[in-house]
Order: C-alpha cells, then structure tokens, then sequence
C-alpha cells in the first residue's frame, strides 16, 4: 500500500513538472501572439489555395471533355460510313481532310484557310455571311460573281443587273446564278443595299435566279499592319489586299453551285447573248487543260473558270493575297504550271497561251468612271467590245407621238417610236409627259419601255406611271375598274380620264394591260416628281393582240421570250 501511494505520488510529480515546463516553454517561445491563430491562418490559405486548384482543375477537365467528345463524335462518323459500307474513295474531298485531321495519328497536318487567317479561329462565325438572301440555287452551268462595294459618288449595280437579266431567255434565267456580294463589313450598309436590291428584284431572289450576300464583320484581318510595296501608298495596298480577300469568299461560296464560275464586276454592261456564248465556248474547248477563258481584256471582267479550279486558285490568292493585286497573282499562277526557268520569255508565254485562251469580240465593257477607290477616276474601255448598241427598235403600231419634254439635238421621240434612235431630253418635272395617240383604236396585250442605255445608264425615267386611255371608257370603266363584289376601285383613274396601269421601276416599265379594256386610244407616261436627271428613252414595245406571234418573236427583252 505504501509502494503504491509512493508510485502515484512520484508520478503526479513528475506530471505537474512537465506541465509547468510546457506552459513555460510555450509563453517564452511565442510572447506576443497565439500559436493557435497562426496555425489557423495558415490553415485557412492553404484551403484557398486548394479550392482555386480545384476549379482550375474543372474548367481543364471540361475542355479535355470537350474535345475528347469531337474526337468522340468523328470517329464515330467514320465508322458510321465504314458500317454502311462507304469506302474512304466515296468521301468528298471536304470530308476526308476533316476526318484525317481529326482522326490521323500523324504529327503533320493540313494546312487550311486558318493558316493564312488565322483571326478567323477567334470568332464561330468568321466564315458565314452576315446577309444571306436568295433560294440556294445549284447544278446550273454558270455562276457570276459580282463583288459590290460602296463608292463615294456613283453606285452602278443596278445598271449591271438590268444588263445581264434583260439579255437573259427564260431557258438561260434557270441554268445561272447571279450571286452580287456586297464587299463591305458595314452591316447597315449591306442591309439596305440588300433590301433594295429586294425590291428592285423580287422576282428574280424568288426564282433562285439571284442571291445577295455579304461578310461577316470577323471576316477582314487587320489592314493597319500592311506594309508598302511596290511604290503603292497604304491606302492602295489596303484596298488590293481587301479586294483579294473579296473574290477568294465569293469564289468560295459559288464553287459549290455550278459547272463554271465567271468574274464579273458592278460596272458593266453585257452583249446580247452573252450566256449561251460563253457556254457554248467552253463546251467547244478541244481540251480541259485550259484554266481561264477570257470574254474582256479589262482586269479581271468576264474571266471565266471551271468550278473545280476555284480551290487551287483560292489558295494561291490566300498565300498571297497581302502581296501582289490579283491579275498579278493569276499570271504568276499561270507562270508556276507551265512556265520552264530555263526557258525565255517567248516561250513562257506561247505555254500560258494553252491555259488562258481569249474571245472576241469582248462579251462585257466597262461604264463605270468612278473607282471603288476612292478619288481614283478611271476611264476604261475595252476596245474589243465594239459599237454599243444605244437603242432598240420594234414594230410598233402607227401612232403620233408628243412630249412636253425639251428634245436634246436630233434625239426625237418620233426616232425612238420607229426604232430608228433613242429619245434624249433635258431634266423633267412633275407634270411632264410622253403621249402615244393611235390613228385607229387598238388592242395593246403587252408594253415594254426602257430608259437610259449603255453609255448614259443614269438617264432614267423615275417616278413615272403608264396610262392609258380606252377608246369605249364607259365600258371599260364597267368592266375593269370594278374589283370583286366590294366593288372597290382596281385602278387609279386621273381627271383627264387616262387610267393608270404600270410604274416605271428601275428604268423600266412593262406589263400586260387588262383585256376588258378594249382597244385604246392612246398610252402615256406621266412623271410625277422633279427629276435630278435627263432622260433617255432606249426603247419603246408595243404588243398588239392581232399579231401577237410577230410580237413575240420579234423582240429582244427576256420579258416577252418568256410568254
């Protein structure tokens, strides 16, 4: 009993010193602050530290997953097609490069239009177009690619589409496409250039006959950082640059859609029967081996090239497009396929000779004065072009003409009825008019008039109304200008009697005049508005009923081949 007390008393002992030493140690060892609260600093920022690990650690997860899942996905697809027994030959050449750069063990890659943009890869939709209008049309034999954008004084692209569709037959109309792309990353702007042009041509974006785009605002690189070259000031080097940039998206979106693609421009006008002679030519071609058929020998209007080719010439415009304007680049890829550096010049040439092959006369010239470089004037006529036809004659049925408008020269109006010339007169204003009066009342199934022509394609008739005024008005008010059982007016009736029929839109006028009329007495145009302009009358078509096959098979305009 004693050993034990003396046990547990020498324990307590020895306990009470070691716990008077530990307190002693602690408070001479940290004087001024609580060991506990540094720990918990401590403890507090390494959880910090971890949790920020940890969500960084989630977000790389996330993207690993992401891209596991497109590598995922296109093998997927790859062996999708091998399952429905699609051999890799099957594969359009698109599909392949997509899947071998997904899919391929190899280190080396493809290079694709990334590599000579590669601002594209910021933005999704770098390479889709802002404004897109039109049905998505395909198969046909040719596409024409018109690159527009905005001049400081005078904008031509309605006088080149009028051109090109008024040429047009009804067989032609459905095997082109007219794609106009508006070359400005100014969204307002392409916007209403597009809604104009929808006005202007609804007829032909709902037949599939015309498209409309543009691109988007991530499309264009940085110009800023261009250098001179050349003796060029920055200001031409920017605009060449642009406007390589400019055919390689156009020829990108139209090598899809045709057999054929031509380079056209928005400031010109085009030779009668121009489509069927560019196919025809092509089609005539001994060999394929040829690469540019030229149909003007100004820049690069009317080059022609086999949709195929569009790829190979993209890309050599890619690599150097910041470098050289583009017909330099077309010779120099001319130059690379066929061209022998041990060889002379002479001989360089006769081999280009083979792959760029000239027709004339030229199918397209040159109208516009006012560059797409702004304060540049250019004058520029293709020679081989030949005489502008300036108006266009037709049968017409005898009639006396008049006008209030001041005649300019020998330019009558009586000339342009009989087909003989054009009408030219100084500036109307409202009240201004152009009377066809018939010696002997008859019955007009159809009328065509056009203002303005080649050389003047401003000269139009704006705000202006076709009229006409039957010989019966009081039957042909009974029966026409009642509509439905509302028996709500169908047409405008002015207080001389003339009943308005037609507007003239764009320049020009036509349509068809309601049979329960009867035969007429006289048609008018009546300008309702001051215009800004002279006037030029280019051609005047009156269809009669009772010769309705000489009509039409007289006539040039697409609008009555179609009938």
């Amino acid at each position: 009993m004693r050993l034990r007390n003396g046990t547990f008393l020498t324990v307590f002992f020895f306990g009470l010193c070691g716990f008077i030493s530990l307190s002693w140690y602690t408070a001479y060892s940290n004087p001024k602050g609580d060991v506990v609260d540094i720990y918990q600093r401590e403890f507090l920022a390494l959880r910090d530290r971890l949790h920020s690990a940890e969500q960084e650690n989630l977000k790389r997860s996330k993207e690993l997953n992401l891209v596991l899942d497109e590598i995922k996905r296109a093998i997927a697809e790859k062996q999708a097609l091998r399952d429905i027994n699609h051999t890799w030959s099957s594969l359009s050449d698109e599909t392949k490069l997509k899947l071998w750069n997904v899919t391929s063990k190899n280190v080396l890659q493809l290079p694709s239009i990334f590599h000579h943009l590669p601002h594209l890869l910021a933005k999704e939709n770098s390479l889709q177009p802002a404004v897109h209008v039109g049905q998505g049309r395909t198969g046909v034999s040719i596409v024409m690619g018109i690159p527009s954008v905005k001049r400081e004084v005078h904008s031509y692209l309605t006088d080149t589409l009028n051109s090109l569709m008024s040429e047009l037959s009804s067989a032609e109309r459905e095997d082109c496409v007219i794609v106009v792309f508006i070359a400005e990353a100014d969204q307002q702007y392409a916007n209403s250039v597009a809604e104009n042009l929808k006005r202007l041509f609804p007829n032909e974006i709902q037949s599939g006959l015309l498209e409309i785009i543009s691109p988007s605002i991530n499309f264009y690189p940085d110009f800023s950082r261009l250098k001179e070259s050349f003796g060029d000031p920055k200001e031409r080097v920017r605009w060449r640059t642009k406007q390589n940039l400019d055919y390689c998206f156009l020829m990108m979106y139209a090598q899809s859609k045709g057999t054929y693609y031509v380079q056209l421009e928005d400031d010109i006008v085009a030779r009668p029967n121009y489509f069927t002679t560019m196919k025809n030519f092509a089609l005539q071609q001994p060999s394929e081996e040829w690469m540019i058929l030229e149909f003007s020998q100004l820049g690069f209007i009317g080059k022609m090239f086999k949709s195929l080719d569009l790829s190979l010439i993209v890309e050599f415009m890619l690599m150097f497009y910041k470098d050289k304007p583009i017909d330099w680049l077309l010779d120099h890829i001319l130059w690379v396929k066929v061209c022998n550096p041990e060889k002379d010049a002479k001989h360089c040439d006769r081999q280009k000779a083979n792959l760029r092959i000239r027709f004339k006369p030229s199918l397209f010239q040159h109208v516009g004065t006012h560059s797409s470089l702004a304060g540049k004037i250019q004058k520029l006529k293709d020679k081989d072009f030949g005489k502008q036809t300036l108006h266009k004659g037709h049968a017409n049925p005898p009639a006396e003409v008049t006008t209030s408008l001041k005649t300019y020269q020998h330019f009558t109006l009586e000339k342009a009825y009989l087909g003989e010339d054009f009408f030219w007169a100084f500036t109307p204003v409202a009240g201004d008019f152009i009377r066809i009066r018939f010696f002997t009342p008859v019955r007009i199934e159809k009328y065509f008039f056009r203002s303005g022509n080649i050389e003047h394609p401003g000269d139009k008739l704006f705000n202006t109304t076709v009229e006409v005024l039957p010989f019966d008005n009081v039957q042909s008010e009974k029966e026409a200008l009642k509509d439905g059982r509302e028996k709500t007016p169908k047409y405008h009736r002015t207080e001389d009697g003339f009943i308005r029929i037609g507007m003239f839109l764009n320049g020009i006028a036509e349509g068809e005049v309601d049979t329960t009329f009867g035969p007429l007495e006289a048609i008018r145009l009546s300008v309702l508005t001051d215009s800004p302009v002279w006037v030029i009358l280019s051609e005047v078509r009156l269809c009669v009923s009772s010769i309705r096959l000489f009509c039409l098979c007289q006539g040039s305009s697409s609008s009555y081949r179609s009938s």
